[in-house]
C-alpha cells in the first residue's frame, strides 16, 4: 500500500496472538464469577432460615371424664293460673314478665254475687239453727208432759180397782200418754231434721266462703309472669280461659337426652354419688352454671334411643332461662395423671392424628398420637408423648420433618428434654 511505511507495519500472527489471548482472559473471568455465583446459591440452598413457632409443654395433671351434649332448659315447675268462679274481672296486680312471690295477688273478679250467696246461706243457717232450739223446747216439753200423763194412767188404774174412777177415764188417761209419747218421737225427727238441715247450711256458707275466696286469684309459688292473656274488664267463666302462665325458673331444670349407650355406666357412677353437671351458654359469652343430676327417665325413647336425664341448678343470677338451648358437659369421674396438650397442636392426616415435637437441637419430628377426650382447649394424649416433651401450637403450616424452628417469645436455648430440671433463671 502507498503512503505507509514498511517499518510500521507489523505482522498478522502478533495481533492474531493478542485477540485470542484477550478473549481467553475474558472467558476465564467469567467462569470464576458463574462458579462463585453457583457456590453461593448451594450454600444458601443447603441452610435454611429457622420456621417460626409457638410452642407448648406436654403436661401431666387430672382431666374429667364427660359426656358432651346439647340440653333444653325447662321450668322447675309451672302453672297455669285461671278462674276456679266467672265474673267480671275487677283487677289485675301484676306486670307482664314480673317476678311474682307466693301468696302475691294477682287478679280480682267482682265478688258482690258471691257476697250476696254467702249473707243467704248464713240467713238459711240461722234460722235453721232456731228451729232446732225450738225443736229441742219441744222435746223437752213433751217429754214433761209425757211423765205426768204415765202418772196420770198408773193413778186412774189404780182407782180402777178401788172401783172409785170409771174405765173411761182411765182410757183418756192411757190415750192422753200415748199421744205424748208421740209427741216425743216426733219432737226427737225434728230435731234430727234441724240437725241437717243446719249441716246443708253450713255447707253452704263454706262453698260460698270458698267461692268468694276464689274472687281473689293469687300466686301459688314463686315465680315469673309470662303473657296477660285477659285484661281488665272482661267477663270470665269458671275453668274457661287461661290468664296467665308463671314459670318457676329459680331453681331450673335441664332436660339432657343421653344415648342409651351410657346408661350403665351413668348408673354405675351415679351410685357412688351425685354426678355434676354442667350447662354451658353459648350466647352469653360461654358463661355456665353447674348443678347435679336429679331424675332419670324410666325409659328409653325409641324414636331417638336416648334415655332424659334431669339437672338440677340453683340459677340464682337467671342465665338459664326455659326453653333455651344450652351445652351439657356431664362430669362422671375424674381421670388421673392424664397427659395433656393444646388442642391446636393436634394435627389431622389421612393415617391418623399427629403433632410436632420440638426436639432439644431447635428441629422437629413428626410423631404419630392416639387421641383421646377433648376439653376447655385441651386433648387428651392417650398415646405417643410422654410429659416434658414440647409440641407446637402455631406455625405447622410451614413446617416439614427435620426443619428447624425459631420459637415465639422466647429465647434461643432449646426446649428442656423430658425429665430434665431448668434452672431458674
Amino acid at each position: 500500500m502507498k503512503g505507509f511505511s514498511t517499518a510500521n507495519r507489523k505482522p498478522l500472527h502478533f495481533l492474531r496472538l493478542g485477540f485470542f489471548s484477550g478473549c481467553l482472559g475474558v472467558l476465564l473471568v467469567g467462569s470464576a464469577f458463574f462458579s462463585a455465583c453457583s457456590s453461593s446459591k448451594s450454600e444458601e440452598t443447603k441452610v435454611r432460615p429457622a420456621v417460626p413457632v409457638t410452642v407448648a409443654p406436654v403436661v401431666q395433671k387430672s382431666v374429667p371424664i364427660q359426656i358432651r351434649t346439647i340440653g333444653n332448659v325447662e321450668a322447675y315447675s309451672t302453672v297455669s293460673i285461671k278462674a276456679q268462679v266467672g265474673g267480671t274481672l275487677t283487677g289485675v296486680y301484676f306486670k307482664e314478665g314480673r317476678d311474682v312471690k307466693k301468696g302475691d295477688l294477682l287478679f280480682t273478679i267482682d265478688s258482690r254475687p258471691f257476697e250476696a250467696d254467702l249473707q243467704r246461706a248464713q240467713a238459711n243457717m240461722n234460722r235453721d239453727t232456731a228451729q232446732l232450739k225450738q225443736a229441742h223446747a219441744n222435746l223437752a216439753r213433751d217429754v214433761a208432759q209425757l211423765k205426768n200423763a204415765e202418772v196420770e194412767a198408773r193413778r186412774f188404774a189404780d182407782l180402777i180397782k178401788q172401783g172409785i174412777a170409771t174405765q173411761h177415764d182411765y182410757d183418756q188417761a192411757v190415750t192422753n200418754a200415748e199421744a205424748l209419747r208421740a209427741a216425743v218421737v216426733a219432737d226427737k225427727a225434728a230435731i234430727e231434721n234441724a240437725e241437717a238441715s243446719i249441716r246443708a247450711d253450713q255447707a253452704a256458707v263454706e262453698t260460698t266462703k270458698l267461692s268468694l275466696g276464689y274472687c281473689s286469684i293469687r300466686s301459688p309459688m314463686d315465680g315469673r309472669t309470662g303473657s296477660l292473656m285477659v285484661n281488665q274488664g272482661n267477663v270470665i267463666k269458671a275453668n274457661d280461659v287461661q290468664l296467665v302462665i308463671i314459670n318457676q325458673i329459680s331453681p331450673i331444670y335441664v332436660s339432657i337426652p343421653i344415648p342409651e349407650r351410657d346408661l350403665s355406666r351413668i348408673k354405675d357412677y351415679m351410685s357412688a354419688g351425685k354426678l355434676a353437671v354442667e350447662a354451658i351458654i353459648p350466647s352469653d359469652g360461654e358463661k355456665s352454671e353447674t348443678g347435679s343430676i336429679s331424675f332419670v327417665d324410666n325409659a328409653v325413647d325409641r324414636s331417638t334411643g336416648t334415655i332424659r336425664l334431669k339437672g338440677a341448678f340453683a340459677n340464682q343470677e337467671r342465665r338459664l332461662w326455659p326453653g333455651q338451648f344450652v351445652q351439657v358437659a356431664l362430669t362422671l369421674a375424674m381421670q388421673q395423671k392424664a397427659v395433656v396438650v393444646p388442642s391446636q397442636a393436634v394435627q389431622a392426616a389421612q393415617k391418623g392424628q399427629y403433632v410436632f415435637v420440638v426436639k432439644p437441637d431447635l428441629s422437629v419430628e413428626v410423631r404419630s398420637v392416639a387421641v383421646g377426650a377433648t376439653l376447655a382447649g385441651e386433648t387428651v394424649i392417650e398415646k405417643g408423648l410422654q410429659p416434658g416433651e414440647n409440641v407446637v401450637t402455631d406455625g405447622q403450616l410451614r413446617l416439614t420433618p427435620g426443619a428447624k424452628v425459631e420459637v415465639k417469645g422466647g429465647s434461643e436455648t432449646p426446649p428442656s428434654p423430658p425429665g430434665s430440671k431448668q434452672s431458674p433463671t
